[in-house]
């Protein structure tokens, strides 16, 4: 690689980790300020499951035509604008929640919230494929890290911002200017995205069959379990705490923080363990204590149990997802087809979540509804097996333990 090249791919790189971190620390400014926003909208926890519905049908009506906007538009003005798009979501949802207390316009805040994540996230992808690529070595863990390092960042913002009472709107306006500015300072960095593979060169076949192929469906059932695993604390963490313990909203907020925390370490340190042990063994063992991690929570009673018990379920939780999506493009020359069948039905946890825990939260407290989670992991692991690596061989294979 020329030094030119080389420099390129690595201002590249950087610009990449920027928007990963930013769209983390976009979503997470919101979540951080759920318990306020429930209490300002005077809303039940199935009210609020509802409204919190509006997110995921925002992200869901955009992915199946981000891909094609990518290829017409490139990735840096796709993530350009979806930012733009992001920031304008927070800000009303501030005003909506925090301002002029109002749930439809908080609940059109948020659709556009993820309407422009999922755009977002697309996009951000394809050019971290790219930029993989031309590096020439796995590097894409690296970005997913810095999504939950933003979280943790946007986690954390939020925590101050409700322990020192700054008022839902000034916060998530803040925010929305930095995730909408700063993007368009670095996405003239990016790689022109896609251009590292000739379509045409790529074998014919009907995307659809990969929604009749019996592995991919079990990867996204599996996927689908862990996305609720990883989701349901997204959503409901801060709240359940507030509820269950009688918290002020900070220490919420500060669970919630705890879990992104350790959901990022368990993704920066989990490729170690990946390699030594294989997939299935990793995931039963991150499955079974995410599990046990929400057992603790929900019947920890102390305070310090219970922060043992988040960083339980975030250290459980950080492997599900992103493990499904290496398993599903472990065939490179269909990966794409398999990648969005496992991603749409992982995705419909983000959908079905948030609603089924309100409703469940109605009847049982948002505490004791978490345990759900801890129900839905165990028939789930019957599906792992179905993540054992079937490609060997080449530069982009993993080593397969659990061959032999």
């Amino acid at each position: 690689m020329s030094p030119d090249v080389q420099r390129d791919a690595v201002r590249a790189r950087n610009a990449v980790a920027v928007v990963f971190g930013l769209n983390g620390f976009a979503f997470a400014s919101w979540v951080s300020r759920i318990p306020e926003s429930r209490a300002n909208l005077d809303l039940t926890p199935g009210q609020l499951g509802t409204l919190l519905l509006a997110l995921s049908v925002g992200s869901l009506v955009a992915l199946p035509s981000a891909g094609l906007w990518v290829h017409r538009l490139g990735a840096a003005r796709v993530v350009a604008a979806a930012a733009v798009l992001d920031a304008v979501g927070l800000a009303v949802t501030g005003v909506g929640a925090g301002g002029v207390h109002q749930a439809w316009l908080t609940g059109v805040g948020l659709l556009l919230l993820g309407f422009g994540s999922g755009v977002w996230d697309v996009a951000m992808n394809v050019e971290g494929a790219a930029v993989e690529h031309r590096i020439g070595r796995t590097i894409m863990p690296r970005f997913h890290a810095a999504f939950s390092l933003g979280t943790v960042a946007g986690a954390a913002v939020g925590a101050a911002a409700a322990g020192l009472g700054l008022p839902i709107p000034v916060h998530l306006g803040v925010a929305a200017a930095v995730v909408g500015l700063v993007p368009l300072f670095v996405v003239p960095s990016f790689l022109a995205a896609g251009t590292e593979r000739d379509a045409e060169t790529a074998a014919p076949r009907n995307p659809l069959r990969a929604w009749v192929e019996p592995r991919t469906l079990t990867i996204g059932l599996m996927v689908l379990a862990l996305a609720l695993t990883e989701g349901v604390a997204n959503d409901w963490l801060a709240v359940a705490l507030v509820d269950g313990y009688d918290v002020p909203a900070w220490l919420g907020a500060s669970g919630f923080a705890l879990f992104v925390s350790a959901m990022t370490l368990g993704r920066v340190s989990g490729t170690v363990v990946l390699d030594r042990f294989g997939r299935v063994p990793v995931l039963w063992a991150t499955m079974a204590l995410a599990a046990a991690g929400v057992l603790v929570v929900v019947f920890g009673q102390a305070l310090p149990v219970v922060a043992v018990g988040v960083v339980m379920w975030g250290l459980g939780a950080s492997l599900g997802f992103p493990v499904g999506m290496s398993a599903a493009a472990d065939d490179p020359e269909h990966a794409a087809a398999r990648v969005s069948v496992v991603s749409t039905i992982g995705y419909t946890a983000f959908l079905a979540g948030p609603p089924v825990l309100g409703y469940l939260g109605d009847h049982v407290g948002v505490l004791h509804a978490l345990l759900l989670v801890a129900v839905l992991l165990v028939p789930s692991a019957l599906a792992v097996p179905a993540a054992r690596p079937t490609v060997r061989g080449g530069r982009d294979a993993a080593p397969d333990p659990e061959a032999g």
